[in-house]
């Protein structure tokens, strides 16, 4: 069977289901059905799965095609809007809590943190001491931070805790 003979003789039929089943809210046109419709039709008569069958089984293959398409990607779908969106967990967020990360005062928080930890930086720590600081800020282990500096971790323990002496002016 040739398939321009086929999509001539079930093209607007095919159009059709295409919109009839495009009567529920969707994501999908009915130009995006059809257009699918065509590809598993191209596949089939490819595979050689459309010889000796009739225009109306043909046309029944289709619809339960496209039904099954919509039912499988209906899931997938994710509506998104600036004013109303969900997060994953399905929470819902506004643009405000979206600008923000989170709440307001987080934002305020994560500056003040980075503020204090340049402040603690740029004053009275020495440069085996900034290194340590700064190891440790990245999330590295004690020991890890003896291994990278080439001291051992009873040195890197005690530079933490001259480091603390010196950091507690600027907390309190």
């Amino acid at each position: 069977m040739d398939f321009r003979e086929l999509t001539s003789r079930i093209s607007r039929k095919l159009k059709g289901i295409a919109c009839k089943l495009n009567g529920h809210p969707s994501f999908l046109n009915e130009e995006d059905l059809y257009q699918e419709a065509m590809v598993h039709l191209w596949l089939d008569c490819q595979g050689g799965k459309l010889t000796d069958k009739t225009d109306s089984y043909i046309l029944q293959s289709c619809y339960f095609h496209l039904k099954n398409y919509l039912r499988k990607n209906y899931d997938k779908a994710r509506l998104v809007s600036l004013e109303n969106s969900a997060d994953e967990e399905g929470k819902e967020l506004n643009l405000d809590n979206i600008l923000s990360l989170g709440r307001p005062e987080s934002s305020f928080e994560l500056i003040n943190a980075k503020l204090l930890i340049e402040k603690i930086n740029d004053n009275g720590l020495s440069k085996r001491e900034k290194e340590v600081f700064n190891l440790a800020l990245e999330g590295m282990t004690t020991r890890e931070i003896g291994e990278r500096l080439g001291v051992s971790h009873v040195r890197v323990v005690k530079l933490k805790a001259k480091i603390k002496d010196k950091c507690r002016k600027y907390v309190e």
